[in-house]
């Protein structure tokens, strides 16, 4: 198994050592410290303890495009604001250009 498949908080061998998975690609170790687990590193159950099925993640919700174009005018004018005339121009082909990418 890959460290980037295992949950977080199970516990595996790599180099005869044990292990915990404490973050995306790191782990304590039984006797001490943490360790970076390169990605490629094959990894096993510790003997006599089993993995837990890695949990279904959920995938992102997707975004409101009417909501993100409306976030995205707020800001717009607010840095409006703030920008003096050539910045204020930059600014809006910035904008239009943001607007023609995202449709």
């Amino acid at each position: 198994m890959k460290i980037d498949k295992l949950p977080t908080g199970t516990r595996f061998q790599w180099k005869g050592r044990n292990y915990t998975k404490v973050g995306p690609m790191t782990a304590a170790a039984d006797s001490g410290g943490v360790d970076f687990i390169p990605k490629h590193a094959t990894l096993q159950p510790i003997p006599g303890e089993a993995w837990a099925a890695a949990a279904e993640q959920e995938p992102a919700p997707l975004l409101d495009a009417a909501r993100v174009k409306a976030a995205f005018e707020a800001y717009h004018g607010t840095a409006l604001r703030h920008a003096d005339d050539a910045g204020r121009l930059e600014l809006e082909r910035a904008r239009v250009r943001f607007l023609a990418e995202i449709g």
